[in-house]
């Protein structure tokens, strides 16, 4: 087994669905052990984290968490984001992320592929 790319990197997740942080955290870790994830469930807390941390990569629910806001955040600090959506593939939405900085638009549906996601991103494959 190859190592991750994510190794060693450090990531916010921002969710308000707890199961889905989970299910990221678990995902990631399984094929990056010593990625360190942390997570936000709500919007105050995930400016917090932005606002005093540094992260390699933030994953930002696009719904319930004001993830435009959060985005125009992550990208005026120079940290890549990937948004990720519950919802089908929405062209104002999709160009709306662009536009504010995401490297890329992610659906929840196929949360089981995030590691192979976020490497092919990262490294622009």
């Amino acid at each position: 087994m190859r190592a991750s790319i994510l190794n060693d990197m450090r990531i916010l997740v921002v969710d308000d669905e707890l199961d889905v942080l989970e299910t990221l955290e678990e995902l990631i870790s399984l094929d990056a052990p010593k990625c360190k994830i942390e997570k936000a469930s709500t919007y105050d807390d995930a400016i917090k984290m932005l606002s005093s941390e540094i992260y390699d990569v933030v994953i930002i629910d696009i719904m319930g968490v004001e993830g435009f806001d959060l985005l125009k955040i992550a990208s005026d600090r120079d940290i890549p984001s990937v948004i990720l959506t519950a919802h089908e593939l929405n062209p104002t939405a999709l160009k709306k992320s662009i536009e504010l900085g995401a490297l890329a638009y992610f659906p929840k549906y196929k949360l089981s592929e995030i590691v192979s996601y976020l490497e092919s991103v990262l490294t622009n494959d």
